[in-house]
């Protein structure tokens, strides 16, 4: 059937991911660090995802596209709830691998025997730390300070275990590299653990906005009132605000 749907021009799309994560249905999903329409029967063509967009990149066109299918959005999204809500044992992948399985470190704060007083400490607190792996239930989130950061923004700012890990638990993932949208994740986190406080670490560019409006989607979902702060790292390495 030939109906109004909405049209991404990549040329125009920074990646950013904010249309995937205004889009309720699951139309949209990150390809390739570009936004990809993945269903024409999710799409219901209302276009929510449109004033979400940064660069304009999204616009309605008239052509042959599969009838929007009310059941099986509904079914999609039930699908992701439950997966979200049910992480598997140990919060370990499907294949198993160990690298993926939770646990808390003890960090002590004197520095082993065995290291000098000017090499840094690492103040990681937790494993795995990639948003995507990070069981919902996992013990060392009840009561965390949430670190929520940009990929790269461990990379820029040197002094980033001190300043931003120490004293939080640390989630970190890429919109734009990792091809997928992160509200639905952080909400499930957000809402079965009593978070104290939200702090977001983006880079200045702007796809790392993606990560921030996952964040403040995730917030607003979660119905609870949760302190939360954004600081930007320039790529020279500086904090901008």
């Amino acid at each position: 059937m030939k109906r109004k749907i909405i049209h991404i021009d990549e040329e125009k799309c920074s990646g950013c991911g904010a249309c995937a994560a205004a889009c309720h249905e699951g139309a949209i999903g990150m390809v390739n660090g570009k936004a990809k329409l993945l269903r024409d029967d999710y799409c219901d063509g209302l276009g929510d995802c449109l004033p979400a967009c940064p660069t304009n990149a999204i616009t309605f066109t008239e052509r042959e596209a599969a009838e929007y299918d009310r059941a099986a959005v509904e079914a999609h999204k039930q699908a992701k709830a439950h997966a979200e809500a049910h992480p598997r044992a140990e919060g370990t992948l499907p294949c198993g691998c160990p690298g993926t399985t939770s646990r808390s470190i003890d960090r002590r704060e004197e520095a082993p025997a065995c290291q000098t007083a000017s090499e840094p400490v690492s103040r990681l607190s937790q494993w795995p730390v990639q948003i995507k792996l990070a069981p919902v239930n996992a013990p060392y989130f009840k009561g965390a300070k949430l670190l929520i950061a940009a990929t790269c923004s461990a990379y820029a700012y040197a002094n980033f275990h001190e300043k931003f890990i120490r004293g939080r638990v640390t989630l970190v993932g890429c919109p734009k590299l990792d091809g997928v949208e992160y509200a639905e994740k952080l909400t499930a986190i957000l809402q079965a653990n009593d978070i104290e406080s939200v702090t977001v670490v983006r880079m200045e560019v702007p796809c790392c906005g993606g990560l921030v409006n996952s964040v403040k989607t995730a917030l607003q979902r979660s119905g609870k009132f949760i302190p939360w702060q954004v600081v930007t790292i320039s790529t020279e390495g500086e904090i901008l605000d």
